[in-house]
C-alpha cells in the first residue's frame, strides 16, 4: 500500500546534484526536474540551486555555449533548431545570443554546405522534384534557414 520513496537530506541532495552537474553541463530546468524527481521541497530546491550557482556547478551561459557547440558540430543542427531547443530549456535570449557568437559565419556556412552536399549525394531518387523535397525536408528539420536551404537545393539538384 505504501510506496517506498527514497528521501534525501539537503546535504545528500546537494552532493548528488554536484556530481550530476560535474558530469555534464546542465541547465536550471534539468536541475529543478532532477530535484523534483528526488521529491525535494521547494525551499530545499532553492537552497541547493543557490549552492550550485555559487560554487560554479551551474552556469546557464556556459551550458548554452557547450550545448550550441556540441549540437552544431556533432549533430550539424542549424540556428533555428538550436534556438527552439534552447528556448524549450528556458535559456535567456542573452545567453542564446552569446552562445551563437561562438560559431563563426564561415564555419556555419561550411558545415551547411558539407551537410547539404553529403545528403544530396546520399538520396537515390530519380524524380528530381522528390529528390529536392527530401533534401529540403532534411535540412529544414535540422534547423537550417530556409533561404540557405532553397538556394543550395536549387544549386545541387538541377
Amino acid at each position: 500500500m505504501y510506496q517506498n520513496i527514497k528521501t534525501y537530506t539537503v546535504e545528500q541532495a546537494t552532493k548528488k546534484l554536484e556530481h550530476y552537474c560535474a558530469y555534464q553541463e546542465r541547465c536550471h530546468q534539468e536541475v529543478r526536474q532532477k530535484l523534483k524527481n528526488m521529491n525535494m521541497i521547494a525551499e530545499a530546491t532553492d537552497v541547493i540551486i543557490v549552492h550550485l550557482l555559487e560554487h560554479n556547478y551551474l552556469n546557464e551561459e556556459r551550458f548554452a555555449k557547450t550545448y550550441v557547440s556540441g549540437k552544431f558540430r556533432i549533430k550539424k543542427w542549424g540556428r533555428r533548431r538550436l534556438l527552439i531547443e534552447l528556448k524549450k530549456k528556458d535559456i535567456s535570449k542573452f545567453n542564446i545570443n552569446q552562445a551563437f557568437k561562438e560559431i563563426s559565419e564561415d564555419e556555419y556556412i561550411d558545415v551547411f554546405n558539407e551537410l547539404a552536399e553529403k545528403k544530396a549525394n546520399a538520396i537515390f531518387e530519380s524524380n528530381k522534384l522528390k529528390k529536392k523535397k527530401k533534401l529540403i525536408d532534411y535540412l529544414l528539420y535540422r534547423g537550417w534557414e530556409s533561404h540557405l536551404v532553397y538556394e543550395k537545393t536549387n544549386e545541387l539538384i538541377k
